[in-house]
């Protein structure tokens, strides 16, 4: 059976996860020198998951205006179909 369209993920994930695999975990625990090699994969101390909020950038009226004339110009050029 296939999957519909719909439902499939197309990028993956694109929220911030809020739960690390065990793996993770220990990589950010060995950068903060809380874990060594002697202590066992179980009962891993917590670790805080940081979000990444990315703002986007705001456009400035010159680019805006420049914008708006080359698509004029693109659309102006733009061969016109003809029908028969």
């Amino acid at each position: 059976m296939t999957i519909d369209k719909s439902l499939k993920v197309r990028k993956g994930i694109t929220r911030s996860r809020n739960v690390l695999t065990r793996a993770e975990r220990i990589e950010k625990l060995l950068q903060q020198d809380r874990w060594k090699e002697e202590d066992g994969p179980f009962a891993l101390p917590k670790v805080r998951v940081y979000k990444i909020v990315v703002k986007k950038k705001k456009k400035k009226k010159g680019e805006e205006e420049g914008a708006a004339d080359t698509a004029k110009q693109s659309a102006a050029k733009a061969p016109v179909a003809k029908k028969k």
